[in-house]
């Protein structure tokens, strides 16, 4: 009797092939981009994926300040932050944020949704946020990212 045994290939960092996307932000809702971005950043659209391995591709997220929220949540969304020492509070609302920094908004929303320990941070490295639709990536030839969903 003979029994056939399928081998599943992993990857290794060595053999990752990563491309270059740019991500338009203008209309979108942040967490439609964020987990766009994050599949992306993860590699998880390849056929290669490996959880362990990072082989996700570099994003270049740009029209960081149009990004949009529905209903209310423009108004109540509040990021918190604590230093750790007595009164090291610190909130932030979503609007105040928005036309001072843009590009955090996209980075937190991404943040959380890759793994948390050091693969995580490696992965992070490789998004660039930006607030206008000028990058300096220009040189890598980024393709353009069209999203799944529209709104």
């Amino acid at each position: 009797m003979e029994i056939s045994a399928k081998i599943t290939k992993s990857l290794r960092k060595e053999d990752a092939v990563r491309d270059w996307w740019i991500v338009d932000a203008t209309g979108k809702t942040v967490g439609r981009v964020a987990t766009e971005v994050a599949t992306l950043l993860r590699g998880k659209h390849k056929p290669t994926f490996t959880p362990h391995v990072d082989n996700g591709d570099f994003v270049v997220v740009v029209n960081a300040e149009k990004v949009q929220l529905e209903g209310k949540r423009v108004e109540q969304k509040e990021y918190f932050t604590h230093s750790g020492f007595p009164s090291g509070a610190r909130i932030r609302k979503f609007k105040d944020l928005l036309n001072q920094h843009p590009e955090l908004i996209i980075e937190h929303a991404v943040k959380g949704m890759i793994p948390k320990n050091r693969l995580g941070r490696q992965i992070f490295r490789k998004l660039k946020v930006y607030r206008g639709s000028n990058y300096p990536q220009v040189a890598q030839q980024p393709k353009i990212y069209e999203f799944k969903y529209t709104k």
